[in-house]
């Protein structure tokens, strides 16, 4: 039998889609939230459960890296696409992929995003963006604000 090597980091074992209103990061936009998982400052990148539960506009963005998606319930779009993002489905968001996200009314999906999040206004112009540090930042400020304390996002840091 293999020892693990003391060098490897601690694993990570959390509900995905947790009961708990405190694990849940609000998002920029209202009736959005993030329940993290991962935040990997090594590759630049971050795993999370994106909660949507509104109709609409929630934001149109670029990814200069690779994103992975699997819709754990319900469904969400892409304005400049002919398919809806449904319940049992995976989505690979190419790099340099452009897309605005709207919401069907409730849904979970599960992302891995590498590299960074471009927000974008109405004339393609960058306007924001996200990144696995600005992430780290915003899940500490929640946690500390809901009484979980800033340390908590310390678990899910690697």
């Amino acid at each position: 039998m293999m020892d693990v090597s003391p060098w490897s980091p601690a694993e990570i074992v959390e509900t995905a889609v947790s009961d708990d209103p405190r694990h849940w990061v609000p998002a920029a936009t209202e009736g959005v939230w993030m329940r993290p998982l991962l935040f990997d400052t090594v590759r630049g990148a971050w795993t999370n459960v994106v909660r949507i539960d509104m109709h609409g506009f929630i934001s149109r963005h670029a990814h200069p890296s690779p994103v992975h998606g699997y819709v754990i319930r319900g469904s969400w779009h892409y304005l400049e696409r002919d398919w809806r993002a449904e319940a049992g489905s995976y989505v690979f968001e190419a790099p340099g992929d452009i897309h605005t996200l709207t919401g069907d009314g409730f849904s979970e999906t599960l992302f891995w995003i590498t590299g960074t999040l471009i927000e974008l206004d109405s004339n393609g112009k960058a306007a924001g963006y996200a990144d696995v540090f600005t992430r780290i930042e915003q899940a500490a400020a929640h946690f500390e604000k809901v009484g979980l304390g800033r340390d908590y996002v310390r678990r899910f840091i690697r």
